[in-house]
Formats: C-alpha cells, structure tokens, sequence
C-alpha cells in the first residue's frame, strides 16, 4: 500500500495552492487553474439550464396566446419567468467563477494537489503512489480535462471533491483537473514527473474522444490515442 491520499482543511497558505511549504527534495513544476466560463458550461451546466429555461419561457407564451392573450400581453407575461430564469443563470456563473478563481491545481515532483473551495479552502493530496493511471480528454473550447485513476485501496469523496471530480464515477471516484487551457502539456508533464518518481513501471496518459463518454485505462494497456510523450519508464 503506497502513500494515502489525505484531505485538510485552512485558512492560511504559505505557499499559493498549498497548505505548507513543499519538503526538502519536492519541487514545483506547475499550477493552474480551470477556466471559468468552461468550468460554467461544462460542470455547472449553464448552458443545458439556459436552454431549460428558455423553453419554459416559450412554453408559457404559446400558452398565453393559445388562451386568447394578445401578443403584447404574452410578451408581458413572459417577462417574469424571463427575469428569474436570467437572474438563476447568473449567479449560477458567479458562483462558477468563484470557484475557478478559489481552485488551484498543483503538480510537484512526487504529488498532484488540488486547492479548492469558495469561503473555507480545503486541500487533497494525491502522492504519486495513490495513482494508477490518468486520462485526458480534450474539449471542443480548447480546454481539456485530466482525470486521475487511484489505485484500488484509495478512496476520496465524490461529493466533497466535486466538480474536481469525474463525471458520473460515483463508486469508484477519480479525482479530475478540470477545463485547463493547456492540458495536454500538463498532461506530458505528468507523465514525466510520475515515470521519474515511481517504481511501479510505465505508465500511460491516454487522450480520449473531445466528445462522449470518455473511459478510463489501465495502467500499461492503450484505449485511445497516447499524447506525445505520454509513455515513461519509470526512474532506475
């Protein structure tokens, strides 16, 4: 059984991201954060609510006017589910933005970190050991997602990593870097640090579909298309 993944919770940070100053021997090598307005549409779903919304909308004009209402008062009567509808969109962008912004995802040599929280900050490592495997998937807005597969003994919470977390995995829950605009470096990145930090053997970060369900692989065994240098030994 490798290192944990463990969770805490703070107020302060010594270092952007993290909770303490990294160890003797642990370097930095990258941090970022989601893009917020794909974070929006992606894992907030803005734009499957706004088009819920605007049905509605429509559904109660063609009813006014089926009822014998003229179409300026159909209009009128529209204006309030309108209203509402454009007031829940907006604080629900608000509220992904602020979580972009309060979200800092951190890889260093031996562990990926995700910082995530709006008014109380909460930080869960992933010691390289934890891990099994990664996916990255690619998005039509440029962005892309990199979902990390544990090892079977490792467990996090679905529900108190969301949204960092991959969609619908409800039984076996994989932490996910979400909406990043450069996550295929990330992903090579990755890649590097944990073939340099590990003695489990290659591993490979597989690249699925930009759309659909995307599926994740096991260690060593290819199911989409591997991103350039992806593949690594691991260090002697």
């Amino acid at each position: 059984m490798g290192t944990p993944a463990t969770f805490s919770e703070h107020d302060s940070e010594p270092v952007r991201g993290l909770p303490e100053p990294l160890p003797p021997g642990e370097t930095l090598l990258w941090q970022g954060s989601p893009r917020w307005w794909s974070l929006a549409l992606d894992a907030y779903r803005v734009r499957a609510l706004a088009v819920y919304f605007g049905v509605i909308v429509l559904a109660r004009g063609a009813w006014l006017l089926a009822e014998g209402a003229t179409p300026a008062a159909a209009l009128a009567g529209c204006t309030g589910p309108a209203a509402f509808s454009l007031i829940c969109l907006a604080m629900l962008t608000g509220i992904a933005a602020l979580a972009a912004r309060g979200t800092v995802y951190t890889v260093t040599s031996r562990r990926v970190v995700v910082r995530q929280g709006i008014a109380l900050s909460s930080t869960i490592n992933l010691p390289f050991t934890a891990l099994r495997s990664a996916d990255l998937r690619a998005k039509r807005d440029g962005t892309g997602d990199i979902a990390l597969e544990l090892l079977p003994d490792q467990r996090v919470s679905y529900l108190w990593m969301w949204p960092h977390v991959r969609p619908w995995r409800w039984t076996r829950p994989q932490p996910m870097l979400r909406n990043l605009s450069d996550a295929e470096a990330v992903g090579s990145l990755l890649a590097r640090a944990f073939g340099a930090a590990s003695s489990r053997g290659a591993v490979r970060i597989e690249t699925g579909p930009a759309v659909g369900p995307a599926v994740g692989p096991t260690v060593g065994h290819a199911t989409g298309t591997p991103i350039s240098a992806a593949t690594v030994g691991a260090a002697p």
